[in-house]
């Protein structure tokens, strides 16, 4: 099976943030955010398996600013690394304000999911080529993140 590069499968997603992702006083709902940050990985899964795919984990959302109706929501979501039939995604939320071009860094999140076949069960999904030396640097913590929730997995099983 032929290897892709992060850029091949990379997104990038802007939103313009509505009343109806806000609460009585104009923020986004973090779920409303989680929603899109899934979506997003959802995307860029399926792209690089073509396949079917399902969220398997989220290891961690971070919150960092608030975002407001009005503003923009940039998503930038990519592969950090792929198993055999899995694949953790980072995506990254950042906001600007459209009238004074002000932007802040919102979310960051990383998302492993799983690629199935027609009968639902995991599929073998092309391995991942990292390129630049970033990429390379992402690919190996998200090698050891996968480790520690490989290890927690089975911690759960045996109590």
């Amino acid at each position: 099976m032929e290897g892709k590069t992060v850029k091949e499968t990379a997104l990038v997603f802007s939103h313009f943030v509505t009343p109806q992702d806000a609460n009585y006083y104009g923020n986004v709902h973090g779920g409303v955010i989680m929603r899109m940050i899934d979506d997003c990985g959802g995307v860029v899964a399926a792209r690089h398996s073509h396949a079917n795919t399902v969220t398997a984990s989220v290891d961690r959302i971070d919150f960092h600013n608030p975002a407001f109706v009005g503003e923009i929501l940039t998503f930038k979501a990519s592969l950090n690394f792929v198993g055999r039939t899995s694949m953790e995604i980072g995506v990254r939320v950042d906001t600007e304000n459209v009238m004074t071009g002000e932007q802040r860094h919102i979310a960051s999140a990383y998302l492993t999911y799983v690629a199935l076949d027609n009968n639902r069960k995991p599929v073998e999904v092309p391995p991942l080529i990292p390129e630049t030396d970033l990429e390379k640097l992402r690919h190996a913590q998200a090698a050891s993140r996968r480790e520690l929730r490989l290890a927690e997995k089975k911690r759960e099983r045996e109590s």
